[in-house]
């Protein structure tokens, strides 16, 4: 985890300035900031539309009683893009840009739930391969003379006695 924090904080913050001062030198400084906002500007305009793409989809899969792994992903791919493109910087911007972009979205979407499980997106409540509640126990052979519709019952008897609750 430090060396995430040590690659994020100092980094690709230097990375970016390199970037930046490259480009800057290649075709000037006014061309260069507003490359960056427009950039910045396209950004913006596709993060909101895919995103209420994002939600839309989200809500449609809920209404069919589908469990939304897919819709989940690329909502968080949206917002994570989204949060890249906010940060100053070409190369950042890229990566945004690839992250909120419909075709390379769908690539990194599809890579990421071929890795992750399902319980690891939506929590094992919303998992398409939950564990049922009690473990099946194996069918009984049917035989001849049993009946189809009988139902085996198990009866515990959960009453105390009278010397159990005096404690004799």
């Amino acid at each position: 985890m430090p060396i995430l924090l040590f690659l994020l904080f100092i980094v690709v913050p230097v990375v970016e300035l390199y970037v930046i001062l490259q480009v800057g030198s290649l075709i000037g400084v006014l061309p260069t900031v507003a490359l960056l906002v427009a950039v910045s500007l396209l950004g913006s305009w596709l993060i909101r539309r895919e995103g209420m793409r994002a939600w839309r989809a989200f809500r449609s899969t809920l209404a069919h009683g589908r469990v939304p792994t897919n819709e989940v992903v690329d909502g968080a791919l949206v917002l994570f893009g989204g949060a890249l493109l906010l940060t100053p910087g070409f190369v950042t911007d890229l990566l945004g840009l690839a992250l909120v972009f419909p075709p390379t979205r769908r690539v990194v979407n599809r890579a990421i739930r071929a890795r992750v499980r399902p319980e690891m997106l939506l929590g094992p409540a919303m998992s398409p391969r939950r564990p049922t509640a009690t473990p099946r126990r194996p069918a009984r052979p049917r035989g001849p003379g049993r009946d189809p519709a009988e139902v085996d019952v198990q009866v515990l008897d959960v009453r105390r006695n009278a010397d159990d609750r005096e404690g004799g």
